[in-house]
């Protein structure tokens, strides 16, 4: 099959032209803001996403959901997707720390935001090739998504919010329209 891409998801396809995946619009602020977190079962993962998230309560005076992955490494179905629209303004999910979790972060961002919601994706340094290469597979080359060091599963508690706090600016400016926020 020529210019065929396996989809680590189970799925062939061949590489044809196809439009872009829609990015959904940005909000001019966060403030009050409800904020899906959609937690991989990756080590240190609920934490990094929870310390995000009370740092956006924090500063935004955002309102909580938290939602965990049922398996970090497969994107997650139609109706958790529906569900996680419904019920947020804007998604960070994450934290990509090894391949098929990052590649599967990067296909849960695509999939929200062509569903209308804004999403920051947390990947580790380390697999920005493989987020890439998912993005790139469900039509959305060049998605952006925050990094962290990697890796994050060995941290240590502190370790953990200290990087938390460090990519918080990422994803505020991931979820937010150019200079809506101050």
């Amino acid at each position: 099959m020529p210019n065929a891409i396996l989809d680590p998801t189970g799925a062939v396809k061949t590489a044809a032209a196809r439009p872009a995946a829609p990015r959904a619009p940005r909000h001019a602020s966060l403030k009050g803001a409800r904020v899906g977190l959609l937690i991989n079962t990756k080590q240190n993962a609920r934490p990094f996403l929870e310390e995000v998230g009370r740092l956006l309560e924090e500063k935004y005076d955002v309102t909580l959901t938290k939602r965990t992955k049922v398996n970090f490494a497969v994107p997650e179905p139609d109706e958790v997707i529906k569900e996680m629209v419904a019920s947020s303004d804007v998604i960070i999910t994450g934290v990509g720390d090894c391949g098929s979790c990052s590649a599967a972060a990067a296909a849960d961002g695509v999939v929200l935001e062509a569903a209308g919601v804004p999403v920051a994706a947390i990947i580790t340094d380390s697999f920005r090739p493989t987020a890439d290469a998912m993005a790139e597979l469900r039509g959305a080359p060049g998605y952006k998504y925050a990094t962290t060091a990697h890796p994050v599963a060995v941290l240590t508690e502190d370790k953990v919010r200290e990087r938390a706090a460090q990519v918080l600016d990422d994803v505020v400016a991931l979820l937010t329209e150019p200079d809506g926020e101050e």
